[in-house]
């Protein structure tokens, strides 16, 4: 088994122990022992469990990038683009929230601990959202005077909106499909033009 293969599989078992066991209930000797690899291998890999944490953040994190990534090379409007943006980001991170058992509450108890490691992912969000407002102003979609302003006050939006989303706390009982009119005009208006839905 390569390195990178070895490491994504003690990424991943570490992932499953924590979701089903929480952070403080796992140790390395369990990582080790479910992964079938042996302490050394582990620790030629990582240091502390603390390690091990930080690179299944990592790790969730890129899964949310990559989606995001799809959605912004898609052949579509940047004011269709915004809005699946959105859409895919919350969803994801709700997803991702689920997926991970015990270790959603460790995410909210140590996330100061998170948003060190999450400082890339945003920083590579925040560009994306400039790309597609730039897209946008180019074309005559946006009337936007600063793009990286409107692009850092998006980010900031959204990750404000994750707690809630997760909690089920924003449009109860809506389904997305009756929540996009809504969203759409709001983002369309805010970015100086009609909802076109």
């Amino acid at each position: 088994m390569s390195i990178s293969k070895t490491r994504q599989l003690l990424v991943d078992v570490a992932r499953q122990l924590f979701a089903k066991n929480g952070l403080e209930s796992t140790t390395m000797n369990d990582i080790a022992q479910a992964s079938g690899k042996g302490r050394r291998t582990l620790y030629t890999y990582f240091k502390s469990k603390e390690e091990i944490y930080y690179a299944v953040i990592e790790t969730e994190l890129e899964r949310l990038s990559d989606k995001l990534d799809e959605v912004a090379a898609r052949k579509i409007s940047p004011q269709d683009k915004v809005i699946e943006l959105i859409y895919t980001h919350l969803s994801m991170i709700r997803e991702t929230v689920v997926r991970n058992g015990n270790l959603r509450a460790e995410f909210f108890r140590n996330i100061w601990m998170v948003e060190k490691v999450r400082r890339h992912f945003d920083d590579a969000e925040v560009e994306l959202f400039r790309k597609v407002f730039a897209e946008g102003k180019e074309c005559g979609e946006f009337d936007i005077e600063n793009v990286d302003l409107v692009a850092d006050i998006t980010h900031y939006c959204i990750k404000g909106l994750e707690v809630p989303y997760i909690y089920g706390r924003i449009a109860r009982g809506m389904t997305e499909e009756a929540t996009k009119p809504q969203v759409a005009k709001f983002v369309y208006g805010a970015l100086g033009k009609k909802n076109k839905i």
